[in-house]
């Protein structure tokens, strides 16, 4: 049956890099697993230490984001995101991140994934960056060309 022979894969978290939200925030750092150039998605860990700022941003996709450690939120809205907390965004919202309290490692940790592109908003709502998954996978390669990494294809389906 056709099904059978599509491959399933494991990706081991401990084989792929940290890597700076640059030029936004070096204390920000992602762990890209998954770039799809045919959706349009990416599937990142996400750490991001107290006083880190991730501006305000909208989405032209849905995203999940799952709290693995600490609490967070966005300024926009009342509820608070803790430890096995979902959050579900809607395509065309927009919002700010902030730490509530970070975990144990004093960082919140977060599974994100992405649908589609990330603007970001100067203070007039005015788009200054746009991250999807093609530049998350230049800032990979990037990251691993800089520190002599031999980058995985993360694009790949299996």
């Amino acid at each position: 049956m056709l099904y059978e022979q599509i491959d399933t894969a494991v990706i081991a978290g401990e084989s792929l890099p940290w890597v700076p939200l640059m030029p936004y925030s070096e204390d920000i750092l992602l762990k890209y697993f998954k770039l799809d150039p045919i959706r349009g998605e990416w599937i990142v860990l996400m750490k991001v230490p107290r006083g880190a700022q991730l501006p305000k941003h909208h989405h032209t996709g849905t995203v999940m984001v799952y709290t693995i450690e600490g609490k967070w939120k966005y300024k926009e809205h009342d509820w608070v995101a803790g430890p096995g907390s979902i959050v579900y965004e809607t395509a065309a919202s927009t919002h700010t991140f902030e730490v509530v309290a970070e975990g144990e490692t004093g960082y919140v940790l977060t599974l994100v994934t992405v649908t589609g592109d990330l603007l970001f908003l100067d203070d007039k709502d005015k788009v200054v960056a746009l991250e999807n998954w093609k530049t998350g996978l230049q800032r990979y390669l990037a990251y691993c060309e800089q520190h002599g990494l031999k980058p995985k294809d993360l694009t790949a389906f299996n």
